[in-house]
């Protein structure tokens, strides 16, 4: 099968991928008391909820690639409006951390069934099984990045798995809805057709989220 992205999907995993990568800049910015505890679980569901959408709308290891190197171009972005090193445990270990969402994804759904992954309890296991491997790769930051992950206060427990039931727990629920997502897509691209294959949604459209989402990211810095 070819692995290229029709260029509708390519302007949609565009649009999703600026979505996310100001939701990462914008629940990191609001997490950051909660830093030592739960916040990278809580952003493990919101990552396979754009991961899982991306695959619906492409079926392709290659759109949910591309949606993951938006994101990290967007947190290399975030991190010079905060004057921040790339290996700085702030940007070096969540960009692992995007990979590692992906590659757990990829790897699951290419084990489960087609047919179970239509389902909404199959796409709740994918959601459980994808966090679950997710947060057991992210330990492995530190021979990425030589950024240890951090550790449970007082404990020499990373982060990741002390709290990977709530990882599982919330994926479980984000993976079914970044289903629906990408399925409620692509039904309004079907009843729109001739828009979403015209130049004013490939070139305009994508275009111009991305880049009120980038000016979203500068003005809660500012604020913030």
């Amino acid at each position: 099968m070819s692995q290229k992205i029709p260029s509708p999907q390519f302007a949609n995993i565009v649009i999703l991928g600026a979505v996310w990568g100001f939701a990462e800049a914008g629940l990191g910015l609001g997490l950051q008391r909660c830093a030592s505890l739960a916040s990278g679980s809580i952003m493990t569901g919101v990552a396979l909820l754009f991961i899982a959408a991306a695959w619906v709308l492409t079926r392709r290891a290659a759109g949910v690639v591309l949606m993951v190197v938006l994101v990290t171009l967007m947190k290399l972005f975030d991190a010079l409006l905060l004057s921040l090193p790339i290996k700085h445990g702030a940007v070096a270990n969540p960009i692992f951390a995007f990979w590692a969402e992906a590659l757990a994804f990829l790897v699951v759904i290419t084990i489960i069934k087609e047919s179970l992954a239509q389902k909404k309890h199959g796409q709740a296991a994918l959601g459980a099984g994808a966090a679950l491997l997710a947060v057991n790769l992210f330990p492995l930051v530190r021979f990425a990045t030589g950024i240890p992950a951090c550790v449970y206060p007082g404990t020499g427990y990373p982060l990741s798995l002390y709290y990977a039931p709530i990882a599982v727990g919330l994926s479980f629920l984000t993976v079914p809805l970044g289903f629906w997502i990408g399925e409620r897509i692509a039904v309004t691209e079907s009843a729109h057709e001739a828009f979403v294959r015209g130049k004013a949604f490939r070139y305009w459209i994508s275009p111009v989220t991305l880049a009120i989402c980038l000016l979203l990211m500068a003005a809660i810095h500012l604020v913030g």
